[in-house]
């Protein structure tokens, strides 16, 4: 099986300029994917797809592939990942006759994976035979939940506060301890078949067939704007000290 990882990289990051290849703690961040990918053995291939030279340089010192740089059509603030996705394993078909079984993708503004975290993913992945392996945080905070969150309906001469699954609050659990369980997506590491892309469905990485990878939602973060660069650092930090949640 031809398992492969795809490191997508924009030049054109509006939220941090140029943050992929920013220092984070020490390295260029996308160095810190390219080199968790590099060290997980079940990867055969570290692929980054990137419409910018200065990117493709530096992830090739680190390590990776960098075959081709993406078309500029596909490196807009608009483009949907599954059209890069696509186009990359489309590429090294066409290119190296090479056919792609499962793809490891990576996200450069989540660096808080591990090794173990990537292996778990794949190991789920070829156990239980899914479309996609999703990560998902927990939902750990109250205010977040859905069954609190709330959108005033007008009704009438007053409002009606529904949350967010469309339901009368006076019947959303009181305490937080009734509250089920709900989860979000995060970025950490999505393993998936080729198949999915082409796939016409509502859901990000949909699949009829998909199976959770669950974490706590520490690792529920992202580097967008400026001012989540520093949290994120600190985050990474503690991981490098063994205080993870």
């Amino acid at each position: 099986m031809n398992i492969i990882a795809i490191i997508p990289a924009r030049g054109s990051s509006r939220g941090v300029p140029k943050k992929n290849i920013r220092n984070f703690c020490g390295k260029p961040l996308i160095a810190w994917a390219i080199e968790t990918a590099l060290k997980s053995p079940r990867i055969d291939r570290v692929i980054v797809t990137t419409d910018d030279p200065e990117i493709a340089k530096v992830a090739k010192k680190y390590g990776a592939e960098v075959p081709f740089l993406r078309p500029k059509n596909l490196a807009q603030s608009t483009t949907q990942m599954e059209p890069v996705l696509k186009h990359t394993i489309e590429w090294l078909q066409k290119n190296e006759n090479y056919k792609t079984d499962a793809i490891v993708l990576l996200m450069p503004p989540n660096p808080l994976r591990s090794v173990k975290q990537v292996g778990e993913a794949i190991e789920l992945f070829l156990k239980k035979d899914p479309d996609v392996v999703v990560p998902l945080s927990e939902l750990s905070a109250a205010h977040h939940h859905p069954h609190w969150i709330v959108r005033p309906v007008k009704n009438g001469n007053s409002y009606k506060l529904l949350n967010a699954i469309n339901q009368n609050v006076k019947y959303a659990p009181a305490r937080r301890q009734l509250l089920p369980k709900y989860y979000v997506k995060n970025d950490l590491v999505f393993v998936m078949k080729p198949k999915i892309l082409y796939e016409k469905t509502a859901c990000y990485f949909g699949g009829s067939k998909q199976e959770p990878f669950i974490m706590s939602d520490f690792y529920d973060e992202d580097i967008n704007i400026p001012s989540d660069w520093a949290k994120m650092e600190a985050k990474f930090r503690q991981i490098k000290k063994g205080m993870t949640i």
